[in-house]
């Protein structure tokens, strides 16, 4: 499948983009606004555009899907950033549970 060129490291780019306007003008940065407004309010964003996203997938287009996951992804990379979570430490996790069951790996974690 031709991706044009195209692939997971773009999630490492955006986050790169992503840190580096946490400083930056919250009147000219949309990224910089959110911040400004802290965790909870992200974690907001990242459950709102999530339901979207699960909208999509449902009952829109393959492009709208694209589209709604793509708002979902950025906004989550916002909240990693705010929490000063990177994205390897999340690659890291993925990779930890190669070659677990699904079923396995949530029986493994610890109760809430």
């Amino acid at each position: 499948m031709d991706n044009n060129g195209l692939d997971g490291r773009v999630l490492d780019r955006l986050f790169d983009v992503i840190v580096s306007r946490i400083d930056s003008d919250d009147e000219t940065s949309h990224t910089a606004k959110l911040f400004s407004k802290g965790p909870a309010k992200i974690a907001q964003k990242v459950g709102e555009e999530a339901v979207e996203t699960v909208i999509e997938g449902v009952s829109g287009t393959a492009e709208q899907l694209a589209d709604e996951s793509a708002d979902l992804l950025y906004h989550l990379l916002v909240l990693w950033a705010a929490r000063n979570l990177k994205p390897d430490d999340v690659w890291a996790a993925l990779e930890g549970r190669k070659g677990i069951s699904g079923i396995a790996e949530k029986a493994a974690r610890p109760e809430t």
